[in-house]
C-alpha cells in the first residue's frame, strides 16, 4: 500500500514515515508539508492513503481533502485524517470534503497501520472520542427518520453495523454471514444511500437513527 504523508511538521513527517516503513505491507512514496502540496504529491504520485493534516500553511488539508476526493482520476486514493483537533468544526468539515477517516495523532503505533489498513479495504475508521461526538451531534437534532424505504432488512442491519463501527469480519460474526455476503451488501448501500465511500455509511447510519449513543457492537434485531 502506498501511503503519503502530510503534515507541515518535519519531525511529525518523519516519525509518521518510520511506522508507515516498518510494516511490511506498507510504504511511504511522498511527503508534503502544505495543502497544496499534498494535492499536488498525490497527483504525481498517486498514492492509495494519504495521511492528512488539517491544519497546515498553504491551504489547509480540508479544503486539499476535498480536491482529492473530488477528482475522478484519484477515486482510488483515500484520504485518511490525522490532526490534534477534534472539535466539532474540524470533524464536520473533514468528513464532508470526503475524509474517509478520523484518527488524532496520539494514537500507537498498531492502530495507526491497523488505520492505514482497513481504510485502504474500504473500511471508515474513527478515534472514539471522534466516534462519540458524531453520534451525540446527529442525536442532538430533530427526531431521526427510519431507515431509507429502498433498503432491504438485511442491509439495514448491516449499515447499523457499519455504524456501530464494526469490521467486515465482525459483521460476518454478528450476523453469521459469509464476507462475500457483507461486501455485496456494502455494494448496495454505497449505491443506494449515494455514498463515496464507507465513512458516508456511518453518518447515514447516524442521520436515519439507526445508531444512538452507547448502542453495543452487537447484531439489531
Amino acid at each position: 500500500m502506498r501511503v503519503l504523508v502530510v503534515d507541515d511538521q518535519p519531525l511529525i513527517r518523519h516519525s509518521l514515515r518510520l511506522i508507515v516503513d516498518g510494516a511490511p505491507d506498507l510504504t511511504v512514496v511522498g511527503e508534503a508539508g502544505t495543502g497544496a502540496g499534498a494535492l499536488e504529491q498525490t497527483r504525481e504520485l498517486r498514492p492509495d492513503i494519504v495521511l492528512m493534516d488539517l491544519r497546515m500553511p498553504g491551504g489547509d488539508g480540508i479544503e486539499a481533502t476535498r480536491r482529492i476526493t473530488a477528482d475522478p482520476a484519484l477515486d482510488r486514493t483515500r484520504v485518511l485524517v490525522l490532526t490534534m483537533f477534534e472539535l466539532d468544526e474540524y470533524v464536520h468539515a473533514a468528513l464532508g470534503a470526503g475524509a474517509s477517516g478520523f484518527l488524532l495523532k496520539d494514537a500507537e503505533p498498531a492502530p495507526l497501520v491497523d488505520a492505514i489498513r482497513r481504510t485502504h479495504a474500504g473500511e471508515s475508521l474513527f478515534a472514539p472520542s471522534v466516534l462519540a461526538r458524531l453520534v451525540e451531534n446527529y442525536l442532538s437534532r430533530s427526531a431521526p427518520a427510519s431507515a431509507p424505504a429502498t433498503l432491504t432488512g438485511r442491509e439495514a442491519q448491516v449499515l447499523t453495523l457499519v455504524g456501530r463501527g464494526l469490521s467486515n469480519t465482525e459483521i460476518t460474526r454478528a450476523l453469521t454471514i459469509s464476507m462475500g455476503t457483507v461486501k455485496t451488501h456494502i455494494g448496495s448501500l454505497l449505491s443506494k444511500l449515494h455514498a463515496r465511500d464507507r465513512a458516508q455509511l456511518v453518518i447515514a447510519a447516524y442521520e436515519h437513527g439507526l445508531v444512538s449513543a452507547g448502542s453495543p457492537a452487537r447484531a439489531p434485531r
